[in-house]
């Protein structure tokens, strides 16, 4: 028995060492220390010998078991070692493969775009923060103390401000316009400037309506600013969009921070006035609010309105995107989705 035990060890050693792939490799597993190989067949026919051969038996059937075991373990690593990574050898010849390209979310993009019209235009760009106070997002904006605005069903206060009033009060800007304070206390007028960037509303999301999204605001202060400066600087803001006039109306409406103001509206442009979930079937789409600056404002920002008058445009960008792009839900622009995002890149 031992001798074949031996005999069996020296032949399974040479077939491990011998295997060339892992397939051959499994073969030699299988025959020699498999359920039905060879050492386990040994193993079983132990009970047949005489008490006093089981113990050297079984002893050389063990070593034997943990060598050829070590042996095929060691194998398969170097195996693994010499495979190579790829399935045909690497031709390094060929040319590369090309890169993915990325590309600026629609938004964004937009945002430059309006950027480059307005700076051919001697507009100054300006940058505010994000967290703003009470003094200028509606102090300084001529919002009376209990207009609505001021709640924290519209506007996001930050925790632990309960009692607080002023510049002591903050909150996330819940529009851009407490900007055009803090640019006129900045700046010597005349002025002509654009403000881009995130705005908060604690609003219920839907196809139009979204928590955090995107305005563009441009301010005109000078001695004599007629109304029809505001008029180009809307045909401004709509042509870099659209690529061609858009057709507008201007309603009277009230705005606290100026007077007097005004609805714009525009012709939609996903359904061409015809009426579609984006425009809530009416053709048309409030697109911003604008006016001259109230006497108010502009005494907040160190002028005088006796002298100083202008216009103003606020305009949601991620409603334009998608009049631009023929979007009907304001929701997909800030999904994270991919396949949203990719036709843009």
């Amino acid at each position: 028995m031992l001798d074949q035990i031996s005999q069996i060890r020296a032949d399974a050693a040479q077939r491990v060492q011998t295997a060339a792939t892992m397939t051959d490799l499994d073969a030699a597993r299988r025959e020699y220390l498999g359920k039905s190989g060879s050492i386990p067949a040994l193993r079983r026919g132990l009970g047949a010998l005489p008490a006093d051969d089981r113990r050297t038996v079984g002893a050389a059937i063990h070593e034997a078991l943990q060598t050829l075991t070590a042996a095929v373990e060691a194998r398969e690593q170097e195996l693994l070692d010499a495979e190579p990574a790829l399935d045909t050898p690497l031709d390094v010849t060929l040319p590369g493969l090309p890169t993915g390209t990325g590309g600026l979310h629609p938004t964004i993009q937009l945002m430059y775009d309006l950027d480059d019209a307005f700076a051919a235009l001697n507009f100054d760009r300006y940058t505010g923060p994000e967290i703003s106070s009470e003094l200028y997002e509606f102090d300084n904006l001529n919002f009376p103390p209990e207009h609505p605005a001021r709640e924290s069903m519209d506007t996001f206060w930050l925790a632990g401000m309960e009692g607080r009033s002023a510049g002591e009060r903050l909150a996330l800007r819940p529009h851009l316009t407490g900007a055009s304070v803090r640019y006129m206390r900045e700046h010597e007028p005349p002025f002509r400037f654009v403000y881009p960037g995130r705005v908060y509303r604690n609003e219920t999301t839907d196809a139009r309506h979204e928590r955090a999204f995107y305005q563009y605001e441009v301010l005109l202060v000078d001695e004599k600013v007629p109304i029809t400066a505001g008029k180009a600087l809307v045909d401004t803001i709509l042509a870099t969009t659209f690529g061609h006039p858009v057709t507008t109306r201007m309603r009277t409406g009230f705005f606290p921070f100026v007077e007097p103001g005004f609805e714009i509206d525009m012709q939609c442009q996903v359904c061409g006035g015809e009426g579609c979930r984006t425009c809530h079937q009416v053709g048309w789409l409030e697109i911003m609010p604008g006016g001259v600056p109230h006497p108010n404002v502009l005494r907040a920002g160190g002028l005088d309105p006796d002298r100083w008058t202008g216009f103003y445009v606020n305009v949601g960008l991620d409603r334009l995107v998608m009049m631009r792009y023929g979007i009907d839900d304001v929701r997909l622009m800030h999904s994270a989705d991919l396949r949203y995002l990719r036709q843009f890149a």
